[in-house]
Order: C-alpha cells, then sequence, then structure tokens
C-alpha cells in the first residue's frame, strides 16, 4: 500500500514541475534547520513528510512503516551527516544528496534499482548509527543496527518473488546484530566508518549479488567461488589488520 501511494504522482505539465519542487523542498528545509540548530523541528519535518502512511486503515499502518522504512532511514542518515558536517559546503553537499535520493533513486521500482536502494541505505544506516551513537552502550548498538539490516533486507527482497522474505530478513538482522554485539567491545574506525558498518556492507553486497545473478540464471559456479572468495578476502585482511589494541573514533 505504501509503495503504491509512493508512486502516485503527475507525469507532466504543471503539476509534474510542483511534484519534484516539493520534493527538492524537503531537503532544503532540512538543510536550513540544520544551519539554525533546529534538529529536532528537520528530524519531525523527514517524518511528517511520509503522513500517507497513516492516511489508510490502521490495520495497513504496520505494512506501510516497512514499506517506507529504507526512505526514513536515508533521510535521517543524511541528517545525521548534516550534523556532524564542519562547514556549511559539505552540509548543502548532503542535502543535495537527498534531494537526488528523492528525485532520482526512490521512484525507481526495477530490480536493480531496489537493490541498489536496499545497499545504500544499509550502508548510510550503519554509518550514521556509529556515527552519532558510537560511543552508547551496546545495548543500544545492536538492536539500531538489527532494525536498519531488517528494513533494508526487508526492501531488498521486494524486488523478487521471494517466498521466505521474513525468514531471511530475519536472519540477516540477527546476523548483523550479532556481528555488532561482538564486534563493539573492539570498536574500531576507518576514517568515519566503523568496521561493522563495512564488513556488513561487503557480506551483504557479495550475497545479494550471488542471490541475484541465482535468480536470473546467471550464476556460474566459477562466478559463485569468485565472489564467495573475493568477500572472505576482503573480510580477512580487514580482521587481520585492524590494530585491535587500538580503537578510535
Amino acid at each position: 500500500m505504501g509503495e503504491r501511494l509512493d508512486k502516485i504522482k503527475p507525469a507532466s505539465g504543471f503539476a509534474h514541475f510542483v511534484h519534484y519542487l516539493l520534493l527538492g523542498l524537503l531537503p532544503a528545509l532540512v538543510f536550513v534547520f540544520v544551519r539554525l540548530d533546529f534538529v529536532p523541528l528537520a528530524v519531525a519535518l523527514i517524518l511528517l513528510s511520509k503522513w500517507r502512511m497513516f492516511a489508510v486503515k490502521p490495520r495497513h499502518w504496520i505494512t506501510n512503516i516497512r514499506a517506507n522504512g529504507v526512505d526514513i532511514i536515508v533521510g535521517l542518515s543524511l541528517l545525521i551527516f548534516m550534523v556532524h558536517s564542519g562547514s556549511q559546503a559539505v552540509q548543502l553537499l548532503w542535502a543535495v544528496g537527498y534531494a537526488l535520493w528523492l528525485i532520482l533513486l526512490k521512484p525507481r521500482s526495477s530490480t536493480v534499482a531496489i537493490m541498489v536502494q536496499a545497499l545504500l541505505a544499509q550502508t548510510l544506516g550503519l554509518t550514521a548509527v556509529f556515527l552519532n551513537w558510537g560511543a552508547a552502550p551496546v545495548i543500544g548498538l545492536v538492536p539500531l543496527s538489527w532494525l536498519v539490516c531488517y528494513v533494508a533486507a526487508r526492501h531488498f527482497f521486494t524486488a523478487f518473488d521471494e517466498p521466505m522474505t521474513r525468514f531471511f530478513s530475519d536472519l540477516w538482522g540477527y546476523f548483523a546484530a550479532a556481528m555488532v554485539w561482538v564486534l563493539s567491545h573492539w570498536l574500531l574506525f576507518y576514517g568515519v566508518v566503523a568496521q561493522p558498518t563495512l564488513l556488513l556492507t561487503v557480506i551483504g553486497t557479495s550475497i545479494g549479488s550471488i542471490y541475484y545473478l541465482e535468480q536470473n540464471d546467471r550464476l556460474s559456479v566459477l562466478l559463485r567461488r569468485q565472489l564467495v572468495f573475493l568477500m572472505l578476502a576482503v573480510v580477512v585482511v580487514v580482521l587481520i589488520f585492524s590494530k585491535w589494541s587500538n580503537s578510535s573514533i
């Protein structure tokens, strides 16, 4: 239901122009609120922009929230990046990125576009979680990480006729939560990217690519071995060459 509502938009003419103008207005207002240090208002604005989720009977609310979860994660993540940016120019770049997400990427419904949306939401969401709450107790980081990865996985599987969507999404969410629980005891950062974010991005991208190729009958035994080897090689390199005695933020 939420996805169908998002696709209801004018195709041409003045209404089409107004539609894109309103989409671009949201990032602009978020940018202004951040500059004025009204961050709670920016958060409220992003959430209120999804009011159509509740313009239906209550029994559809959970479904709509889940369908719009990726969009909410991306919006709040880019807001967090704006807050943590040191200059107005960088904040403006994040606002432009948010506008591009809303206007160019979010409306697309092809299989590849949905996969990119899910991967981007997971990467940005996890980066924002550790950037903003990296010093928080494990009991806070674990559920936030689970939520981001679960929502991203559910969105990923909407591109496929997968009967075990709920199971696979739960499995990925639990795997991410377990990894964060272990690695957050020695939380390492590579610039602004936390180690769990890097590893989950590499693993998630590899598994997602294998799944996509398998669903489209394009996955050979050799290609599967190459993808698995590449994934394991990156994970091993990251784990071996990390300075476990010195975590940095």
